[in-house]
């Protein structure tokens, strides 16, 4: 047991570091399912379910068979994967247990060697939900200690990813907010020579710049800044 934690933190420690240096939630998704799969010893396969907006769809996996399990749920409507992401439910089970529940599921494990199944929900926010798929060739079925490690294993995770959502949100509007003020900045610049050139106020000094914007189909922002630098290299202030 002791061994098992230590691997585990192992494998968080891999993952953080992983994680800040992937941006993109597709590569974030890769990795966990990537790490998913040395949490657990028996652990041969992994994937991940994602629902969005009432469809759900593997986002992640470490092996196409994988995928091929996910898919025969899909195309079932059911299947072990299924309900631990729809429901929140942890399911885990061994395959020769559950002919009668999913017997396509079953089928297609038994037609790619998978033996054993073991799902926990991931829930990250209104947007990201799913669950954390492992397949086992063996016939284990699992152990409850399995079930332990790797819901910690995705409580982890949940947190990793909703704490960098709220990084990546965060950046994205510190951007717009000094774009804005970048922004503002250049066309207030521009004002101010178009008032001095034209002896003008301010109104019509940003009428000038509008109708100009207009004619030429040239962001606003982008007027001013070509007027400013026309100006900044001229000789002396010229009449526009």
């Amino acid at each position: 047991m002791a061994e098992r934690v230590d691997e585990l933190n192992a494998v968080l420690a891999d993952l953080v570091g992983v994680l800040e240096s992937v941006s993109d939630t597709p590569g974030l998704l890769d990795a966990v399912c990537g790490e998913a799969v040395r949490v657990v010893p028996d652990a041969d396969l992994a994937s991940i379910m994602v629902v969005r907006d009432g469809v759900t769809q593997t986002a992640a996996f470490t092996d196409e068979r994988a995928r091929q399990m996910d898919d025969v749920q899909y195309a079932a409507g059911d299947g072990p994967g299924l309900l631990a992401a729809l429901t929140g439910e942890v399911v885990r089970v061994a395959v020769d247990e559950t002919g009668d529940r999913w017997p396509e599921f079953v089928a297609a494990a038994k037609e790619l060697g998978v033996g054993s199944y073991l799902a926990v929900p991931l829930r990250v926010d209104d947007t990201l939900v799913g669950a954390i798929t492992l397949f086992g060739f063996g016939a284990h079925g699992y152990h409850e200690f399995d079930t332990k490690v790797l819901r910690l294993f995705t409580l982890c995770v949940e947190t990793v990813l909703r704490l960098t959502r709220r990084y990546r949100e965060a950046r994205r509007l510190a951007d717009e907010l000094r774009n804005a003020m970048e922004t503002r900045a250049v066309i207030e610049q521009a004002k101010g020579m178009l008032m001095l050139i034209h002896r003008v106020n301010e109104d019509a000094a940003m009428q000038r710049l509008i109708v100009e914007s207009q004619h030429t189909n040239i962001k606003l922002r982008d007027v001013a800044a070509r007027f400013t630098k026309r100006m900044s290299s001229a000789d002396g202030p010229r009449r526009t």
